[in-house]
């Protein structure tokens, strides 16, 4: 467990920076450019095509952080009535069916960008390889797909169940709409 620790931190450190540095650059690229715009009459040309990549970017990145942090959207009716010993097995066959799925469709992401790569694609503006931009595509499928195998190794070591390598599957007590009917 001492390795898929590390691993987690690791994940943990990639999706902190990305993610805030991305949000970050987006943002001061967004205001660089509408004061560009309104004070010397001149969008920067680059401002669309840097915030397609960035929004590529956070998209595929922030997939693995919701994943890891058990922030995924779960349909859950029939799997809150069952014991735990039943809740257990399935999320162990959920895991590993969703990490599957996530191999699979990185699979199929690595084809198209080598579609991309084939053909030269480049950007209007900038004129960067299109690829770079889609890259983050099947990087996050893989991390997604880590991180639920990681999900399904800490169930099949601990007594409770988890939803993620770290997260515990349990309703938050601090949100009023659990239980109120609402």
């Amino acid at each position: 467990m001492a390795a898929l620790s590390a691993v987690d931190r690791v994940f943990e450190l990639f999706e902190k920076y990305v993610l805030s540095y991305g949000v970050l650059i987006m943002a001061l690229v967004t205001i660089a450019n509408v004061f560009g715009r309104n004070v010397f009459q001149q969008s920067l040309y680059f401002a669309e095509e840097v915030n397609q990549f960035l929004i590529v970017l956070i998209t595929w990145v922030g997939l693995g952080y919701a994943s890891r942090k058990g922030r995924h959207i779960r349909m859950s009716a029939i799997y809150d009535q069952m014991s735990e010993p039943i809740k257990k097995a399935m999320m162990i066959v959920m895991c590993a069916g969703t990490a599957a799925v996530m191999f699979l469709l990185a699979y199929y992401a690595m084809n198209y960008i080598g579609g991309l790569m084939d053909r030269g694609t480049v950007t209007p503006a900038l004129r960067v390889p299109l690829w770079l931009t889609y890259i983050w595509v099947p990087v996050g499928f893989i991390i997604t797909g880590i991180q639920y195998l990681m999900a399904i190794a800490r169930n099949l070591q601990e007594e409770e169940v988890y939803i993620s390598y770290t997260e515990v599957d349990a309703y938050d007590e601090g949100d009023p709409t659990v239980g109120s009917g609402t």
